[in-house]
């Protein structure tokens, strides 16, 4: 190889592995499994003490699912509900029943149109701070506020896992 190239290679070799003095890595919490199981089953108990059949999924900050729980008897759609209410949390960053009243007032929100996004009462962010990290969503109970409430006392139990 002539000279030339070497010594371009080289230099194009050195300016690939120069990282600018400002980067650095990205620092953030995440659930823990801990943390995720008891959101979920302290949301599905209190479903269940109310008589209802429910799941639960909780997502992580990038809408992995770190836990899902489906009640038994729960209906067979509920599996799905519940993924995309926490879906929906987390991509807006607010409860899903705010997305539902937001998409009610204006149908050409375009985020509906992602495949995952379900507008509809049931789920809420978990945030802790001003960093969401995962949200938590119930379906199966008789109407989306009482699916709010399980998932926010999922949440409010798992309190101080979230500090």
């Amino acid at each position: 190889m002539p000279p030339i190239f070497r010594s371009g290679s080289i230099a194009l070799a050195a300016g690939l592995l120069a990282v600018p003095a400002s980067a650095q890595l990205i620092d953030h919490k995440d659930l823990s499994l801990a943390a995720a199981l008891t959101i979920a089953t302290a949301a599905s108990d209190l479903c269940k003490s109310q008589g209802y059949k429910v799941s639960v999924t909780v997502v992580g900050r990038e809408a992995q699912i770190l836990v899902y729980l489906r009640g038994d008897a729960s209906p067979p759609h509920s599996t799905e509900n519940s993924f995309r209410r926490a879906y929906t949390a987390l991509t807006y960053r607010q409860p899903s029943a705010a997305v539902e009243q937001r998409v009610r007032k204006d149908p050409g929100d375009q985020l509906v149109r992602l495949e995952h996004v379900m507008p509809a009462q049931g789920a809420l962010p978990i945030v802790v701070g001003n960093d969401t990290l995962g949200a938590v969503a119930v379906s199966g109970s008789p109407g989306g506020e009482k699916d709010e409430a399980c998932a926010k006392a999922g949440i409010d139990k798992a309190a101080d896992l979230l500090k």
